[in-house]
């Protein structure tokens, strides 16, 4: 057997540079390369190998951790989960910035490889500068904080260890219906260590992304809940996406006359333009979805989790009869809301299921123009928030119709948290998945800057724009540098609206006055957040890091500075300030948050009274 002489390190680099993937008789290289950031956890292991024999693979510098890693993260979402880019770190803190990435990937079924380093395999230096001591088990580490959010975890203290775990962590990071983070801890010691590894390890793999079918028994069932049906709603989750099932979706709605409505995940897998598209659904959906919704009797979901938000908490569904059938290639999510599970690809499902029905000759039973009405005035509503004028400034869905008109039809957006979310289901006009790129599993604040910068990597011909609130901003910026370094120009339009105004509102929706989420100076004789708004130049900020830089008061100014931020060659920032409160409301959803039973407040006590009704005439499971 033929050997080759490496290091552990050197050896996963050689190995990650040769892996695979094959969709649909379709080969890409599914490693681009590696993310880091050094210490002495991992300089003089993976930084040695990266630096002497990274073959094809290219090393990108982050600025913080859990940014590099979101940007990978956003890198393989763009890329529709074909290619990824690793993250190392050193061990202590530098691991532990990754958790939230490595949570955030998972909740968004996105492969994440993660090598944070690792304490003393051989203990020689304990305790090694950053290790923990936990005195009751001395195995663990900051990488154990990896396990429940990875969807595979090991440690690789044996060199010859790598060899099952690299290609356990290529079958899970490939898995359409598993994947998520995948975290190898690589102590520091045995990076460095040498071992004689079969040359056969390093050849090229290939991993096939197999297309699940549904079984005949599934697909009859199928067949036979949707023929006893007259109001089916399809919702549209990410997975629709990472099928590639756009075209077989459109081809079964068109088939049977079936209105779509969409999660965040799923927004674009119809062009808002197509006659059955109804916009979101849920707590973030809009006035059509919402309304079919309730008279549905059939919800037939493909490729969605259905949280809370898709869900309305589980009280969107108002239909005495209504049911459920679940495309999924994830069985768990095919089970939910006792569903008639059809675990299988979204593409491979859609088109069986088309071909099965119009053997029936089925067909909804929607009257004429029912669809086309609730369309019309939801799109009236769309254009009355995108015109909405303000003598006292700017409202945040005014620059929101600004921004949509202005950057084109192939532009990417990148979204995650606050109230940003809400008025982009609702109200931005998709054209295609790719064109709306919102991390909503996991709603995680400082996304925004470091996604963009991860799907401009994945699609330099596209104009990337991250769209952030002032609180998220303020969160994690830092991969804004990044950008700049490796020439991947991003345009960051920052709305400012003085704090965490989602949650301000949301507060003050059940009963609060408000409390701890603007951004104001502490007032003298209150004790509390209750003076002047905190002023923050956040162009001044960006143009410091070496960005370009524009403020955009009215909707005219936006205009001009999205033409001229076009022109820019380098990552530009537009600061816009909007006026707190002018974000969407909540179009006849509800969203279960617990209000308190007890409170000083009777305005928080009949909040709670109103949360109870609703809970009463929501599914209870």
């Amino acid at each position: 057997m033929t050997t080759v002489r490496l290091t552990m390190a050197q050896a996963l680099i050689r190995f990650l540079d040769r892996q695979y993937v094959s969709v649909d008789g379709v080969e890409t290289k599914f490693v681009t390369g590696v993310m880091g950031i050094f210490g002495h956890g991992n300089v003089t292991g993976i930084g040695e190998a990266l630096e002497r024999s990274p073959g094809d693979l290219v090393y990108v510098q982050g600025k913080n951790e859990q940014g590099m890693a979101h940007a990978a993260t956003a890198y393989a979402k763009q890329s529709n989960r074909l290619r990824i880019f690793a993250c190392t770190s050193s061990i202590g803190p530098g691991a532990l910035n990754m958790v939230t990435a490595a949570a955030t990937a998972t909740v968004n079924r996105i492969p994440l490889l993660l090598l944070p380093g690792d304490n003393f395999a051989s203990r020689q230096p304990d305790p090694v500068l950053q290790q923990m001591e936990v005195g009751s088990d001395y195995t663990v580490s900051a990488a154990d904080c990896f396990k429940p959010v990875s969807r595979y975890w090991d440690r690789i203290v044996r060199p010859e260890q790598l060899m099952s775990a690299a290609l356990n962590a290529m079958r899970v990071l490939t898995d359409p219906a598993e994947t998520g983070a995948v975290t190898l801890a690589l102590p520091q010691d045995v990076q460095a260590e040498a071992y004689d590894y079969p040359a056969s390890f390093f050849e090229k793999r290939v991993h096939y992304v197999e297309r699940r079918v549904p079984t005949a028994a599934a697909l009859e069932r199928a067949v036979r809940l949707i023929r006893s049906k007259k109001r089916p709603l399809i919702i549209a989750g990410g997975g629709v996406r990472y099928s590639g099932a756009t075209a077989e979706l459109m081809a079964f709605a068109e088939a049977f006359g079936i209105p779509v409505a969409e999660t965040q995940a799923g927004k674009g897998s119809l062009s808002w333009r197509h006659p059955l598209a109804v916009g979101g659904i849920g707590v973030t959906g809009g006035l059509a979805a919402n309304r079919l919704a309730k008279s549905a009797d059939l919800i037939i979901g493909v490729g969605t989790r259905y949280t809370d938000f898709t869900t309305a908490s589980k009280s969107a569904f108002a239909h005495p009869k209504a049911q459920f059938l679940n495309i999924n290639v994830n069985a768990m999510d095919a089970a939910k809301l006792e569903g008639a599970a059809l675990a299988a690809d979204a593409k491979a499902a859609l088109a069986a299921l088309k071909d099965a029905l119009l053997a029936e000759g089925y067909r909804a039973g929607y009257g004429d123009g029912e669809v086309a009405a609730v369309r019309a005035e939801w799109e009236a509503e769309v254009d009355r928030l995108y015109a909405l004028e303000r003598e006292d400034g700017l409202a945040q869905t005014r620059a929101l119709g600004v921004i949509n008109e202005t950057i084109g039809e192939k532009a990417v957006i990148v979204c995650a948290a606050g109230s940003l979310p809400g008025d982009l289901q609702r109200l931005w006009r998709a054209e295609e998945p790719a064109n709306y790129h919102m991390e909503y599993g996991f709603s995680c604040m400082g996304y925004e800057v470091a996604g963009a910068f991860g799907a401009a990597l994945a699609e330099p011909d596209r104009d990337v724009y991250a769209l952030v609130g002032d609180g998220s901003y303020l969160m994690l910026h830092s991969e804004l540098v990044t950008s700049l370094q490796e020439g991947r120009k991003m345009t960051i339009l920052l709305f400012d609206n003085h704090g965490y105004q989602c949650i301000h509102n949301l507060q003050r929706e059940h009963g609060s006055d408000g409390f701890g989420n603007e951004f104001r100076y502490r007032e003298a004789g209150t004790g509390r957040y209750t003076g002047d708004y905190v002023p923050i130049d956040f162009a001044a900020h960006a143009r410091g890091l070496g960005a370009a830089a524009y403020t955009a008061r009215t909707a005219e100014e936006l205009r001009a500075a999205l033409n001229d931020a076009r022109k820019e060659t380098r990552t530009t920032l537009i600061a816009i300030p909007v006026l707190p409160g002018t974000n969407t409301g909540g179009y006849e959803s509800w969203w279960n948050v617990g209000v308190p039973e007890v409170s000083a407040s009777d305005k928080v006590v009949r909040a709670h009274a109103s949360m109870k009704q609703k809970i009463s005439q929501a599914k209870p499971y």
